[in-house]
């Protein structure tokens, strides 16, 4: 007798999280090549501002795989009720691995290639 896997039925989409793609850059006097500080620092600050609830909520990703050190650029996935959050937070950030540094949003997408294509390689 062959067992039949049921499948889970899949959310509507009116029931699905939103997820906005925000693109930062880092703009310092030296190159930070380190993503794991970058990373550290992003969700350090972002849970200062909002709390673990928040972050939660939030559900914030930077990711890894999108990350140039050479531009200084990266995308960081998030909920898009939490989108001006993340936006105040990344402006709080003043040092990154002891040195000065200023990290700003450069733009906001509801897609993830949109957001690669339009501020990463440009």
């Amino acid at each position: 007798m062959v067992k039949v896997k049921k499948r889970l039925k899949s959310l509507l989409p009116a029931l699905k999280e939103k997820n906005r793609y925000l693109v930062f850059e880092i703009v310092s006097d030296d190159k930070i090549r380190d993503f794991k500080a970058v990373s550290r620092q992003i969700n350090l600050k972002m849970s200062e501002l909002v709390g673990s609830l928040g972050m939660a909520r939030a559900n914030i990703r930077v990711l890894a795989d999108k990350w140039r050190p050479n531009r200084q650029r990266g995308i960081i996935k998030v909920n898009n009720r939490y989108a001006h959050e993340l936006k105040s937070a990344l402006a709080m950030i003043d040092r990154l691995k002891g040195k000065d540094a200023i990290v700003r949003s450069a733009g906001l997408s509801g897609i993830l290639k949109k957001a690669e294509s339009k501020y990463i390689a440009s």
